[in-house]
């Protein structure tokens, strides 16, 4: 009798997985208490203190998020006077922000179902005063430079696009304990993962459980940014998070810390990056 095992996931197949993987936890998200649609549905600031501050007014620009998923932050932004669109590669993601946006009265809000690399064709070529992204976005991306190309392209001149994202150094550290370095901040290497449930709910039963990730550092993505024409206003860090990354970290005023006392370390970052005008 010959012993078989299972084919191992195929890294170039990271579309594919990664698709199945979101379309499969749409439904978990919406109906969770970690979105909490009905407390946002009632008015809850979906958008943190620091977006706010460093994005600025948005009343009446056109404002555009990359890799939107179901739409909360989107309608953040459109609470606050933008007019937006959203952009995710899960059909379902879209169906579920649609939905939402007719549910708090969003009715100028568009939902744009595209591959982040194909966004600029599926938008028609359109430009956006701002273009918004992150929170666990990069780490999808096989290719940072191609996502900084096409990002800017949206861009319109005088506007800008603003990142709010998890720290790559992060990715480093211990699951456990969210201090010991444990993994390698410079592996470009595809992660494979193959892990039942979501961040949203760690216990949800999962069929889709494949997933592929990478890594970018900090330096690769502002290099990026530059190499695309854009040029960098800020780039800050923050030693805080938004989810329970580690089990050691604590939540303190909404957001998850290390404990007091401990070396602090950067959990998330923001950058700016503005298209001089034309001419």
């Amino acid at each position: 009798m010959t012993e078989t095992t299972a084919p191992q996931p195929d890294p170039d197949k990271w579309l594919e997985y990664n698709r199945a993987n979101w379309d499969e936890r749409v439904p978990i998200h919406v109906d969770g208490q970690f979105y909490d649609l009905d407390s946002f549905a009632a008015g809850r600031e979906t958008l943190e203190p620091f977006e706010l501050t460093e994005v600025g007014d948005v009343r009446g620009k056109s404002l555009l998020h990359l890799q939107s998923h179901i739409g909360i932050e989107t309608l953040g932004w459109a609470r606050h006077g933008a007019v937006v669109t959203g952009l995710d590669f899960s059909q379902p993601a879209m169906e579920a922000a649609a939905g939402l946006a007719e549910r708090i009265g969003v009715t100028d809000s568009r939902w744009v179902t595209s591959n982040l690399y194909d966004a600029a064709e599926a938008l028609g070529g359109e430009q956006f005063d701002v273009v918004y992204t992150g929170k666990g976005a990069l780490c999808w991306l096989p290719d940072i430079e191609r996502w900084a190309r096409v990002a800017a392209s949206m861009v319109r001149p005088g506007g800008f696009l603003y990142v709010s994202e998890f720290h790559p150094f992060g990715n480093t550290l211990d699951d456990e304990d969210g201090r010991t370095v444990a993994y390698d901040y410079f592996d470009r290497s595809p992660q494979v993962w193959d892990e039942p449930g979501t961040y949203a709910d760690f216990e949800a039963k999962t069929l889709q459980n494949v997933s592929v990730e990478f890594n970018h550092g900090i330096g690769e993505i502002v290099s990026a940014l530059i190499g695309a024409g854009l040029r960098l206003e800020f780039l800050h860090e923050f030693d805080v998070t938004l989810f329970a990354r580690f089990r050691s970290l604590e939540r303190r005023d909404g957001v998850f810390r290390l404990p007091e006392g401990r070396p602090r370390v950067p959990l998330m970052f923001s950058l700016r990056a503005s298209k001089p005008e034309a001419g």
